[in-house]
């Protein structure tokens, strides 16, 4: 008798384990999210091109980050791929570290004290 992955000691379910009302579900959330992330995105693409001030442009920028990481999670969430998770924790040490460097450069006009 075949077991199905899901019911291995150690092997946590996935996704396309769910009954298919909630994979659909599942699916159509995750489809909806990328849309919704990928269109702010956009949005704030047009903030940092048109400004009007540095600050708006940084904000815009942070936002675009996190939305970049919202879309690795909702990518590796569709496809069954944990690769992506790490790719979106690594994303989000990177937008974190740039942000605080872009805030410190805006306000005190450089990025490391001497």
């Amino acid at each position: 008798m075949a077991t199905r992955p899901t019911e291995r000691v150690g092997v946590r379910p996935m996704a396309s384990d769910l009954p298919a009302p909630y994979a659909d579900l599942l699916d159509l959330a995750v489809g909806g999210g990328l849309l919704v992330a990928s269109l702010v995105t956009l949005l704030c693409a047009y903030r940092v091109v048109r400004g009007p001030t540095v600050p708006d442009r940084v904000v815009a920028l942070d936002t675009i980050s996190t939305n970049v990481v919202a879309i690795a999670v909702l990518f590796a969430l569709s496809t069954n791929r944990g690769f992506f998770v790490d790719v979106s924790i690594v994303l989000a040490i990177i937008g974190f570290i740039s942000t605080i460097a872009v805030a410190r450069y805006v306000t005190e006009g450089d990025i490391i004290d001497e």
